[in-house]
Formats: structure tokens, sequence, C-alpha cells
């Protein structure tokens, strides 16, 4: 072998030994990757946020014409990531999706959403690089809008517009994130990643945080107390969707779709759509956007909690529905605060309900945690094992925790009175003068003092049962 193919050799086999050590030392997990954000960090001490960005974009490979138009060229400036670290970036940060359905370029938080590293930090990086007062260059193109355009441009029949999201091969050291469809152009998991950058962007152009690390440390790792999201700091990855609702009106993002059209028009040098015909095509496809990911709770799939296989067919419920049941469980007795907590309590249930009760999968619809997130269950389409005599005609929606003298959290509650119920009417699953129950009143009428039985029956759409 001559002295070039051994240097070729040579190579290629650092290669292999860098990106296979420096998948063995971090997993796809968001406290990983900001571990590496730390190490990019201290190589460089005292360096801006901005300056870190502007390594970390250059090390996955984010320097397309359209990012450099508002971010400027990220291969100039500061020392180089070590290889390893970089072989870690660039598979954590530069997105795609492969033809066998699995979704690169996304982590796994501790609250247990999924979310698309690029567009959180391309938006903290506008943010920070934004100079006008209440004006943030590039913020909207760079997270959401430009990948909301060519969604909406592909849409059709057969393809869906937004989605989906997907599964890990495991919680606790991810890899591998497989999606549960057909993917569009726009996942929920650029979906959550496109909200968070502008969040945090708008965050960092006011307070101008010292670290990049300490900002992504703040947002996506606190931990809740006894009283959950109702005394939460407003900046963390679980207000998300009501953070995001509040930065940005439908007009606003419409607007900015449109502006990323025209920009990618003149980048390319060809006309891609006539505004007059892409002008209805957005508004359709923000009004999916909206009742999907503002209108919606976020819901934790199946296959994130660890579900077990339902056992034998299920039954398919005939939509629209007419009520929507309200229970709280016995056990377990306490609200969950976590991912993990609220996944071992879906899974204890689901046990209990196939195991002792002989049940093929647990009862509930749908099942609401203290941690700020809705579970699935048997989901929008199976019939349920919630409400003797009543399962084929209603929705079963369980709090977790015994609510006999305590109520759920006001945030809890928020999100099935207001949220759930909300993406039920407006997504077709129940008919807009449905009736909301309790469970009280279908399983122990004599039962005294249910306290969360009390306070719905003060929720619109409350209805008594006919006897």
């Amino acid at each position: 072998m001559d002295k070039g193919s051994w240097k070729q050799t040579l190579v290629a086999l650092v290669v292999v030994l860098v990106s296979t050590y420096a998948e063995a030392s971090f997993s796809c997990h968001m406290g990983d990757f900001i571990k590496a954000v730390k190490q990019v960090e201290d190589g460089d001490p005292g360096s801006e946020p901005v300056a870190v960005l502007k390594r970390l974009r250059r090390a996955a490979g984010l320097n397309d014409a359209f990012i450099q138009h508002f971010l400027g060229d990220a291969n100039s400036g500061g020392p180089e990531i070590n290889a390893a670290l970089s072989v870690y970036i660039r598979k954590t940060v530069h997105h795609r999706v492969t033809e066998d359905a699995k979704e690169e370029g996304v982590v796994l938080t501790s609250d247990g959403t999924t979310v698309a590293l690029m567009p959180v930090l391309l938006g903290i990086e506008a943010g920070l690089l934004s100079k006008t007062e209440g004006r943030y260059w590039g913020l909207h193109q760079l997270t959401l809008a430009k990948d909301l355009d060519l969604s909406f441009r592909h849409s059709s029949p057969l393809t869906p517009v937004l989605g989906p999201d997907g599964c890990w091969d495991s919680v606790t050291s991810p890899q591998v994130f497989t999606l549960l469809d057909s993917p569009s152009p726009v996942t929920t998991a650029q979906v959550n990643g496109g909200m968070d950058g502008i969040v945090l962007g708008m965050e960092a152009k006011s307070r101008r945080p010292r670290k990049l690390s300490s900002l992504l440390t703040e947002y996506y790792c606190h931990q809740l107390d006894r009283e959950g999201l109702d005394v939460a700091p407003r900046l963390i990855s679980r207000h998300r969707r009501e953070n995001f609702r509040g930065l940005v009106s439908r007009p606003v993002l419409i607007r900015q779709v449109l502006k990323s059209q025209e920009l990618m028009r003149k980048l390319v040098g060809r006309r891609l759509m006539r505004v007059s015909q892409l002008r209805p095509m957005v508004k359709e496809g923000m009004r999916e956007f909206v009742q999907k990911y503002i209108e919606c709770p976020p819901i934790i799939p199946r296959c994130m909690w660890g579900a077990e296989p339902y056992r034998g067919n299920p039954t398919n419920l005939s939509l629209p529905l007419s009520f929507l049941y309200i229970h709280h469980t016995h056990t377990p007795g306490k609200p969950c605060l976590t991912f993990q907590q609220c996944s071992a309590d879906m899974r204890s249930m689901q046990r209990f309900h196939q195991e002792d009760r002989g049940w093929d999968d647990i009862g509930y619809s749908f099942v609401a945690g203290s941690d700020g997130y809705i579970y699935e269950g048997r989901g929008w389409h199976w019939r349920g094992a919630h409400t003797l005599g009543h399962n084929s005609i209603g929705y079963g929606v369980s709090f977790i925790g015994d609510y006999m003298t305590t109520l759920p959290s006001q945030h809890s509650m928020g999100l099935v009175r207001d949220k759930l119920a909300t993406c039920a009417v407006s997504g077709g699953r129940l008919v807009a003068n449905f009736t909301l129950q309790g469970h009280r009143q279908v399983v122990n009428t004599s039962c005294p003092g249910d306290a969360l039985y009390n306070e719905i029956r003060g929720w619109k759409h409350f209805g008594e049962v006919k006897k």
C-alpha cells in the first residue's frame, strides 16, 4: 500500500473512532447537548453567546444562503471545535428525515417532548443579533416561517401538512427517533424547536444572557415543585405553547411565511409561486397549524410512556361524540410532576386495567398529569373503558391523583377544560354542544364530598346524567 493510501485509511479510521466516541459519550438528550455546549464555551473562555452559536453553526454545517442572509457567514472566527464534539453537534443539530422515517437533528427534553435544535439555535442567534427595539431580524423566517412555507406549498390530500410526532428507542439514553406516520416537511419536533427558537430569541435579545448553556438549562431543565405549573417560572419549555401564542399572532406568522417565499425567490433567482396563489394556501395551512399546535394541548404519545400493546382488536368510535367524562384516580393517589413519574403512573394504571380488571388496555381515552401534559390512553379513535354504559358515546379523561378533598392544579384543569375540549371540538371529535359530566354522577352518586366533581359542576358544558 502506498503512502497516499495509508493516509486515506488512517483518516477514515480516525473519523470512525471519533464518531463512535462521540456517540458513546453523549446521547440525543437535551441534557447531554447542554454538556456539549459547555465544552464549547470552556474551549474559548469569555466568548460571547453569539460567538458560541456561530461555532455551533459551523460545526453543524448550517451555512446556506438563506441563513447567511440573516446571520452572516459562520466559517470564520473562534477556535475550531474538536473532532469528537463536532461529530456529535452535527448529529444533533443538522436536521433531516431519512427514507425509513428516522428524524435526525432532534433531542429529547426532560419534559418528554422532542425538539429540533436547528431552529432553537438559529432563533437565539437572530435574537442576539437584532439591534432595533421591537424588531427581530430574521427570527420568524429562520425558526418557523420558511419551513411552514415549504410545507404549505407541498401539501396535498395524500400527504400531511404538519407533523407527525415520534418515539425514541430509549428515554434514558435516546439515540434514534422514529416518526409515527408519514412525514410532512414540518414535523412536530421542528414546530417545537421553532416555537422555542422564537421564545428564546426574544428573551435573549431583551436579557442578553452571559452563557448559552445557562439559558438552555433554565428553559429546558426546570424542576417543578409540589404546586406544579401554577407557580412555575414563565420561561420554561412546559409553557412553550402558551408563550408562543402570547408572542406571535396568526397574521404576523402568515406575513412572515410570505416574506420567506419572496426571499427564497430572490436567492434562487426564479419565482417559486405567485403570492396570489400562495396566500390562500398559507391561510388554510395556518388554520391547521393553529388548531394542531395552539388550540390543542401537547399530548405525549403512547410509545413515549411505554404502553403495552392493545390486547385484541380495538373498537373504533363513531365520531363526533357527544360527551366528555371527567375522572380522577384513586391509585396513583398523588399528582405526578415529571415525565418519568407520569409515565410510570400510566404504565401502572395500564397494568392494573389489563391484569387485574381483564380489560384490553388502559381504560381512559386521555390522562392529565400535573407536569403540563396530556397523556394518550386509547386516544381519539378507540372506544374506552371508563364510564360503564357510556363508553361508546363519550371520551373518558382522568386526572392523575386522588382529588376527593383537594383539586388538581389550575394549569392541569385548564388543559382539560379549555384545551383538550376545544381541540376535540375543532378537530371534529366532539360536537360543539357536547355535555361534560363528572365521574361521581355515573359511578357513585352517594359519594360524599368529591372536590373535583364539585369543581366541574361550574365548568361550561356541565350537565347532569339523565336517569
